[in-house]
């Protein structure tokens, strides 16, 4: 049996060692990717009002809407008969969606204490508002009109139109981007467990290619 002062007892715990660093400097390079220099929680759009007001989106609302965020932005980045107001709401909405990791975080949508779930509201209220501009287009009037039809057949038919959250009420504005939290990231299971296993699978992706790329010593 090792003891604690055998080398090789020495090395494993240094590689481990090494291996827990490197799964907590991966989370620090992911989460330092975000400027998160932003106020708290119901406070965070209150800043300038030079941007273009977004109204707010209800819990209902945003969980009938996300599965089109697609289809709403790919109609509207191919729409012609634009003005800046409209290409200022696109671009919020992008940024926005961005900054909550493309909405791949768990619970983002349906879970309110996610810390990830304020800008998911950000993000589908300027969706929102980019389709109902679009509702106006000649050209892309008929398209929209059947997405608006879908929208409004869930939430009536779901009765979702009534399921609020702490983030309901909030409104937004183009000037103001929502930003998730490093430590509200660190106290939510789920969004911790989820970029932990993404950066290990970097690193594992990573460390095989390395393997592969190694050359191979001759006989």
């Amino acid at each position: 049996m090792l003891n604690s002062s055998h080398p090789v007892y020495g090395n494993m715990r240094g590689r481990r060692q090494r291996s827990n660093g490197a799964l907590l400097a991966i989370f620090c390079l992911m989460v330092s990717c975000w400027p998160f220099a932003v106020a708290a929680h119901g406070g965070a759009s209150s800043g300038s009002q030079a941007g273009i007001p977004i109204p707010s989106l209800n819990h209902g609302e945003m969980a009938v809407i996300a599965p089109y965020y697609g289809r709403i932005i790919s109609l509207a980045e191919s729409a012609s008969d634009t003005d800046e107001t409209f290409r200022r709401l696109l671009n919020f909405a992008q940024i926005q969606r961005a900054y909550c990791l493309w909405g791949m975080m768990p619970g983002s949508v349906s879970d309110e204490e996610s810390p990830f779930n304020e800008c998911s509201h950000a993000y589908l209220a300027a969706a929102k508002a980019v389709l109902l501009q679009m509702r106006t287009m000649r050209d892309e009037k008929p398209a929209v009109g059947d997405i608006v039809s879908d929208i409004d057949t869930a939430l009536v038919r779901n009765n979702l139109s009534l399921i609020l959250c702490k983030f309901s009420g909030e409104s937004f504005n183009t000037a103001d981007l929502i930003r998730p939290k490093p430590a509200d990231i660190i106290l939510h299971a789920r969004s911790l467990m989820t970029i932990l296993a993404a950066g290990l699978a970097v690193v594992t992706a990573l460390w095989g290619a390395a393997r592969a790329l190694r050359p191979q010593p001759h006989p």
